[in-house]
Parts: C-alpha cells; structure tokens; sequence
C-alpha cells in the first residue's frame, strides 16, 4: 500500500511538472511594451513579474510607445503586449489591426478610462456641496479668486501645445466664463500647471481648472471633478470644441479616453492561462493616482512601484488570476 501510494504521489508530481512546464512552453518569449510614462511602466512590470512569476513565461520588457508600438504590432507581430493602448488616438490604425486579425483586444486597463475635464480640490466641494457643475463654479467667482485680481475668478489652463488647452479654451468661451468675471490663466508649462494645484492646495485655496487622470498629482492632491452639464456631443466636439479659430463652441463633455491592452493575434493564441489574466487585469484612476504618487515620492521605478503594489495590494491583483497563481506570485515577492 505504501508502495502504492509512493508511486502514486511521484506519478502526481511528474504530472504537475508537466504541466507546468507544458503552461510555459505555451507561454513561451513574450515581449511588453514599457511605454515612456508613469503609468504605463509600472503596469508593464506589474504584466512582467505576473507573467513570469505566475506564470512561468519568458517575459521581457521593450522601449515602446503608443503610435511606433500599436503600429509594430500591427505589422510586424511584434511587441508582443502593449499594456496600456490609448486606442483612441489612433482609431483607425487599431481598428484595422482588429479587423485584419493581427491584433486582438484584452481588458480596458483603466477600468474608468482615462479621464480629462476641469476639477476643484474636494476641500472647496466638501465645503461648498452646492458646486458641482462647470455653471455652478461660473456663479462662485469669490470661491477661485485671480492670484493677480482678486476681484475676478480664474481658470488654470494647460501650456500651449496640448490638445486639452485647446479645450479648455473653447469650453471657457462656451459656457461665458468671461462674462462671469473669471480669467483664463495661462500656466506656460506642466509644470506650471502641477505648480498652481499643489500651491493652492497647501494653502487651502480655491483653484478650478483642467486636469486629466490618471496622474501622480491627482494621487497626492484629492481633487473633483467637475460636472459639464451636458452629454458628450462627439460631431460638435469634432466640429469646434477641438479646434482653436472656431468662433462659436458650445458647452460639452469630455470624452472618456479608452486605455486597452492590446495583444499580438500570434501570442494570443498561445498564451493559454496567461490570456486569461490579460483578459481580465483592470485598475481603477484611483488606485493608479496613488501608486504613481508613491512613486513620485520616492523616485521609484517601474520595477520597484510594480513589487509595492503586489506587496501592498493583494486584494486588488489576486482577483485578476486563480489561488494557484497567486501564491506563486506572492511566493516571488
């Protein structure tokens, strides 16, 4: 009987090795796009380490970004993964990619989508809950005062440049912020930008203006985000709220930005378990704000914010695969 057993459990144990080392012949080389910002680097170390940890691939990380990546996709197979796919903005170029078959379309990263649009720091809404909307911020010019006119209000706009300082120019036209005795406040640069929020923000001031997530910012500063008032007009945004000489924008809504991982058609068929997770690995602006925040702080890596958020957040990341990958995962750490 004992012999029996012996046998048994080595005949197990053969078999569990094989299939281990048939789910990694399966999973094989695999490279991922380490595109060249915040959060696109820490979610393709988190892919890395899961992958190779969980489930026992070959992964590599290379230097990519959204148009050369999706495009070499596309036409050459190769990345393999690109984590965090901005798809809309290049519509065309992903959907043929789809349609042709190269390439195949994983869960949405950002499970909110990345997000643009005008905020306020939530001190200002807790205190005033009756702010909620771009209009109602428009009848409150004493709660944002003009640093230089404290007798007007002000809007904080991006540098010159960014589609979104666009935006927010015509939307200030739109809903008549200069009838309503507030200043659009060129900020010259990013950094200007982050400078008047964490200015304001230790001073407990009031502040509006745009802002996007997710970002580092938004994880260390508790913003809102304000209510347009209106749907998303996708023809009049296309018409005259994206475009700097129309002369007659109307109010409107931000789009949300869809954030995909996008998969190589050739790995997707051979990944086996491993699709499986790309399918399913989403993270909220929340939890991204706050990592990239941590990140900032200490001047992290990729590398290194991906090993915080396994160790602090298992209860988000062990949802996106099974018990036994998980222990491996945590096993590695």
């Amino acid at each position: 009987m004992k012999k029996f057993l012996a046998t048994t459990c080595l005949a197990a144990g053969l078999l569990g090795l094989g299939t281990a080392a048939a789910s990694a012949q399966e999973c094989g080389d695999v490279t991922i796009a380490n595109m060249n910002w915040q959060s696109a680097e820490v979610l393709a170390s988190v892919d890395k380490f899961i992958l190779t940890e969980g489930y026992g691939c070959n992964a590599d990380l290379v230097v990519g970004d959204t148009v050369p990546t999706i495009t070499s996709m596309i036409e050459k197979g190769d990345p393999d993964i690109a984590p965090e796919g901005w798809v809309d903005l290049l519509p065309d170029v992903v959907k043929r990619g789809l349609d042709e078959g190269k390439i195949v379309g994983a869960a949405l990263a950002l499970s909110e989508g990345g997000v643009q649009g005008w905020w306020m720091p939530k001190y200002i809404a807790d205190e005033h809950p009756d702010v909620k909307t771009i209009d109602d911020v428009l009848k409150h010019k004493e709660l944002f005062p003009d640093p230089e006119d404290p007798s007007k209000g002000a809007i904080f706009n991006g540098p010159q440049g960014w589609g979104g300082t666009v935006v927010t120019t015509q939307l200030y036209k739109a809903y008549g912020a200069e009838a309503a005795g507030f200043t659009l406040v060129d900020t010259g640069s990013a950094a200007g930008l982050d400078g008047s929020v964490a200015k304001a923000y230790e001073r407990k001031q009031g502040w509006v203006g745009y802002y996007w997530a997710p970002t580092a910012l938004l994880g260390k500063y508790e913003m809102v985000k304000l209510d347009h008032g209106v749907p998303h007009d996708a023809a009049e945004w296309k018409r005259c709220n994206t475009v700097a000489d129309c002369p007659d924008p109307k109010k409107n809504d931000w789009p949300k930005d869809t954030v995909q991982t996008l998969v190589t058609k050739a790995f997707a068929d051979r990944a086996g378990p491993a699709m499986e997770y790309l399918n399913t690995r989403a993270w909220s602006n929340d939890v991204v704000n706050k990592l990239m925040a941590w990140m900032t702080d200490n001047q992290a890596s990729g590398e290194e914010g991906a090993k915080h958020f396994l160790e602090e957040n298992p209860d988000i990341w062990t949802k996106w695969v099974s018990p036994e990958v998980a222990e491996k995962v945590k096993a590695a750490l």
